[in-house]
């Protein structure tokens, strides 16, 4: 979740690292420094806040073409001066920035503490530069190597050391870190965002591996000093994608690419001619996909609550049971690794740490898995037995929009693949993939009607607490929905089946307590406006998300329309004004959109 940069070359590092932390800042923003290496030695400067508060006190002569700098995301310790990273030893010869957890910290601060060392900070992370200056290794990688051996846990890790000048020593295990390749200089950072501004020749770290920088190359190799010669690649990004442009926010710009996102991932992947999709990243022939008897979604936050809608696809197109579950609770339960069972891992970065894991405990047990990520290179595509790129483009905001939408289109691909090998007709592929071709411009007509929606939006923004329900389909929308508000308006939202109500939920009604609707036109449009009526009955404020031809009698209710689709693919656009919906809120109440309190982007700890 940290942001972890490094840079060693010919050019003052100060300025490369400062401005990459500017664009790592949605990884964590309690807290920010650098360190830096030139002929006096190590320097560092921290700072609790954002990048710009060190930025504006950074001392004038701050010089060195080596250095490593870290925004970060609080786990041991409030966010303050001393525990802000770059941690460095007693003789400040030792410089350490670290994304991950050390599960073992406390053991290892005590014994450091019992052998007289004074530690200046609350963080796991300190013992490692101590660990590091305290080695009896004759070269960097080997102390590196010995401080890692004493470890448990989780770690992207950029070591300086002010004995060994010429180079910068790098290691992953759970967390991400990216190597990119300059002319006469090499970068490390923990997300590309950082690095296409000088470099698209990058190489990525696996876990268990380290490497060591130069000027001139790098090195990668296992924790037994083992070279595993890994190459750069060229990775095909535009970094001007990786700017808010003429938009307020990341988020504001993500939400209105999503059309275009829309029709990438649909590219290339429609069969027309047989009502079906083309996924050959799958790696599955029709005969092995036949044979799927259930299949399992996992993910967490908002990729879980999509996973929920694809899970509801699969099981009405393929007619195969399949079922949503949070990755996080995965692998803790034991659980039963079935042959015939699709295990299905959705992550936009493709390094959330908890689906990744799930990941691996599936691939121990023998199952086959395959990934829905947006980042390509990433762990959990690396990990998996195939999938399906998003071609969502870089998200920057915390609060998951177009890469939302594409996941959703790709479990509907894949539910359409896996219904055509069994009894879904061409009849019933065909008109799903007349659907599919009409959502980008759909999403775009929800979309033109921002200001209608930014109106509805102060009027909840003021609210407390919020309900938001649904039914079937309509469900996870509504969970998604709740999701985005308590994440950015910081609002109180709960989510129901519209269901529920009656079975406790109801009694928390009033003037107070809006609720956001979740009404589609199909076979429960009834039942939800009768639900309508209840709420209204006890004075709660409706907003109700529906379809132009749904009749709400005489519920007074603040009404958005969204266009109609075919009844599997309505969830997306039911999804859609409940992003715009959540942005607002949070404009109006003054929130920083981007960056909410307490979260991060890429959540690469558990």
């Amino acid at each position: 979740m940290c942001g972890i940069v490094g840079y060693i070359g010919t050019q003052q590092a100060a300025p490369l690292l400062l401005e990459g932390l500017t664009r790592l800042e949605h990884r964590g923003y309690d807290s920010a420094g650098v360190a830096v290496l030139g002929g006096s030695g190590i320097k560092v400067a921290k700072k609790a806040g954002r990048v710009r508060d060190l930025t504006e006190g950074l001392p004038k002569r701050f010089t060195g073409q080596v250095g490593i700098g870290h925004t970060r995301w609080a786990t041991h310790g409030p966010a303050n001066d001393a525990n802000a990273h770059p941690h460095t030893d007693e003789a400040q010869r030792v410089a350490v920035v670290h994304n991950g957890i050390i599960d073992n910290a406390a053991a290892l601060r005590q014994q450091l503490t019992d052998d007289g060392v004074e530690l200046t900070s609350d963080t796991d992370t300190e013992v490692l530069a101590h660990l590091v200056a305290r080695s009896g290794a004759d070269t960097l990688e080997g102390k590196v190597r010995d401080a890692l051996a004493a470890i448990e846990g989780t770690y992207g890790v950029a070591v300086l050391h002010a004995d060994f000048p010429d180079r910068i020593v790098v290691a992953r295990n759970g967390s991400p870190l990216i190597i990119g390749v300059g002319e006469k200089e090499m970068h490390v950072a923990s997300d590309l965002a950082a690095l296409v501004r000088y470099t698209t020749t990058v190489a990525h770290l696996d876990d268990g591996e380290l490497a060591t920088l130069t000027a001139g190359g790098f090195t990668t190799y296992r924790q037994d000093l083992s070279t595993t010669h890994k190459l750069a690649e060229h990775v095909d990004v535009d970094p001007a994608s990786y700017d808010a442009g003429e938009h307020d926010s990341f988020m504001h710009k993500e939400m209105q690419e999503q059309p275009a996102a829309a029709d990438r991932v649909l590219r290339g992947r429609l069969d027309e001619r047989f009502g079906t999709a083309r996924l050959g990243g799958l790696n599955m022939d029709a005969r092995e996909t036949r044979a799927i008897r259930r299949v399992k979604i996992l993910g967490c936050g908002s990729a879980y609550y999509v996973g929920q809608m694809g899970a509801a696809l699969i099981e009405e197109l393929a007619r195969i049971p399949a079922d949503a579950e949070a990755a996080s609770e995965f692998r803790y339960r034991n659980p039963i690794i079935e042959p015939d069972t699709l295990y299905v891992a959705v992550s936009q970065s493709g390094e959330t740490l908890d689906t990744l894991l799930a990941v691996q405990e599936i691939r121990r047990k023998g199952g086959r898995v395959i990934g829905l990520v947006n980042v390509v290179g990433s762990a959990i595509a690396r990990e998996c037995d195939g999938g399906i790129y998003l071609h969502a483009g870089p998200e920057v905001a915390v609060a998951s929009t177009k890469a939302l939408t594409n996941m959703f289109i790709g479990f509907s691909l894949l539910a359409l693949q896996l219904g055509r090998v069994r009894d879904l007709s061409i009849a019933d592929g065909k008109r799903l993939i007349a659907g599919l071709t009409r959502l980008p411009d759909q999403i775009q007509a929800i979309l033109d009607r921002e200001d209608e929606l930014a109106e509805v939006a102060r009027t909840l923004a003021d609210a407390e607490s919020l309900f938001f329900v649904g039914r079937v389909r309509g469900f996870p929308v509504a969970r998604e929905g709740a999701q985005k508000f308590k994440e950015i308006s910081y609002r109180h939202a709960e989510a129901y089946q519209t269901s529920e109500l009656k079975h406790g939920p109801l009694a928390l009604i009033s003037e107070e307590v809006p609720t956001v609707a979740l009404v589609p036109s199909d076979e429960l449009t009834d039942r939800n406006v009768g639900a309508l009526h209840e709420i209204a009955a006890r004075g709660g404020p409706l907003v109700v998300i529906t379809h132009e031809d749904v009749d709400l009698g005489d519920v007074a209710a603040l009404r958005i329309d969204v266009p109609r689709n075919e009844r599997e693919l309505d969830p997306i656009l039911l999804t859609v004004p409940l992003q715009l919906l959540a942005y607002h809120a949070a404009l109006h109440l003054g929130h920083d959109i981007d960056k909410p309190r307490n979260l991060a982007k890429s959540v690469t700890v558990e």
